[in-house]
């Protein structure tokens, strides 16, 4: 038996695969502590993992950032990417240094696993010379030799000037960082580490082992990934919801074609997409399933037309056999689970790393790029006519889902992570 200590931002996204990955190793035989926020204490500890809460770290709700971080307030786009980014990730990383000393104080461990943008772990697994590893819950920002730098919504060129192009881009990271670099150097300086001049995509990386959710097919096939760098697929807790779980109307899907709305829990406005594409399928013959990405919020702020049925959450395992497309807002987890059962996207991605999931898809021909987060009633319906008339698209789909499933999902992720110990 070893001791992990697994760390992830309180963030739904971030907890949920960093929950398979802990039930993977309870299930191994292995003692696990998981250092998050207080409203997923029973979540993390239905895996068997011990809670270990943010104390000296400023916890928050992921559905309501500004009361902490009051710099967010109107700030969408790129200009949110940076704040969230410093305030949120980076700024709250020497007192998570502090909670993880003093938990390692209490009890110590054999190796610590953290998500890419807990900043907190790597600096403390650098001051520890602790065994660590990164778990890449997001599209991989590992940073090489091919293609743009991630994040920019920008395919890796295929010519002479596009490839210049990447190689430019790539060269500037340093100048357009230098914001979050500045920051990485205070939060540094607070936890008595060294200056670097590593950017924060090389920094976030363990260089001992790095298991990252999602495929190769989604990583533009890259040929200049490291050695210690593993392509898990999804990273999903298993287990069946009980019936009393599912809405009133659940039967209604038998037999009908399903389409998923879901903007996820991270910029949840329904006026952004979910209204337009109710709009949009309004008119097809098609059930409507639309999630608000709150639990309990089963309703709209508008009407919603005849074809559609509302929740707040619902379950990926029971929801997704039954649905033959998605629009989404491109978050990671939902467009895994999508993909994993061979179903298109139609991807409206306006903030975060939600451009950047949309152009994977696109590239892998896996679905359509609305480019932009806030698109009109016209586009949805044409990128969800184009989606449901190209076979091409499903058969895409269906392949990336196939290698997404061919890589071992949490077990494999819980096998490799024994390595460390």
């Amino acid at each position: 038996m070893a001791r992990f200590l697994i760390s992830a931002m309180p963030f739904s996204g971030h907890v949920a695969p960093m929950r398979a990955v802990a039930a993977a190793l309870v299930g191994r035989g292995h003692d696990v502590r998981f250092y998050s926020g207080a409203a997923f204490r029973d979540a993390i500890e239905s895996t068997g993992a011990r809670f270990v809460p943010w104390q000296a770290a400023p916890d928050f709700d992921e559905n309501d950032l500004q009361p902490t971080f009051p710099r967010l307030v109107g700030k969408k786009g790129f200009g949110q990417l940076l704040i969230n980014v410093e305030d949120v990730f980076i700024n709250t990383s020497p007192a998570q240094v502090e909670d993880l000393r003093a938990e390692a104080e209490r009890e110590t461990w054999d190796a610590i696993v953290g998500d890419e943008m807990s900043i907190g772990t790597a600096l403390f697994a650098e001051l520890t010379a602790c065994p660590w590893a990164t778990v890449a819950i997001v599209p991989l920002n590992l940073v090489g030799s091919q293609g743009p730098p991630s994040g920019m919504g920008i395919v890796p060129g295929r010519n002479p000037l596009t490839k210049a192009r990447d190689a430019a881009l790539r060269a500037a990271v340093p100048l357009i960082s230098r914001s979050l670099s500045a920051a990485i150097g205070r939060a540094r300086q607070s936890v008595e580490l060294a200056p670097t001049r590593l950017t924060m995509d090389k920094l976030v990386f363990s260089p001992q082992l790095v298991v990252a959710s999602g495929a190769p097919a989604l990583d533009y096939e890259r040929t200049d990934r490291p050695e210690s760098l593993h392509f898990v697929g999804e990273l999903r807790t298993p287990g069946a919801s009980a019936a009393e779980d599912l809405p009133s109307w659940w039967s209604e899907l038998e037999g009908r074609r399903v389409v998923h709305v879901t903007q996820g829990t991270q910029n949840i406005d329904p006026e952004d997409l979910i209204r337009p594409a109710l709009e949009a399928l309004a008119d097809e013959d098609v059930l409507v399933v639309v999630t608000t990405g709150a639990r309990g919020h089963d309703e709209l702020p508008f009407p919603v037309p005849p074809n559609a049925r509302v929740a707040g959450f619902l379950p990926h395992a029971e929801l997704l056999p039954r649905v033959d497309a998605v629009i989404t807002n491109g978050g990671w987890g939902g467009t895994l689970a999508a993909l994993a059962h061979g179903i298109p996207l139609v991807i409206a991605g306006g903030d975060l790393d939600k451009p950047e999931i949309a152009a994977r898809v696109a590239w892998a021909g896996a679905g359509v790029n609305l480019r932009t987060g806030t698109p009109s009633v016209t586009e949805v319906a044409d990128g969800y006519r184009h989606v449901v008339t190209h076979p091409a698209i499903r058969d895409a789909a269906a392949r990336v889902g196939a290698q997404l499933r061919s890589l071992g999902g949490a077990p494999r992720a819980a096998e490799l992570l024994e390595t460390l110990t």
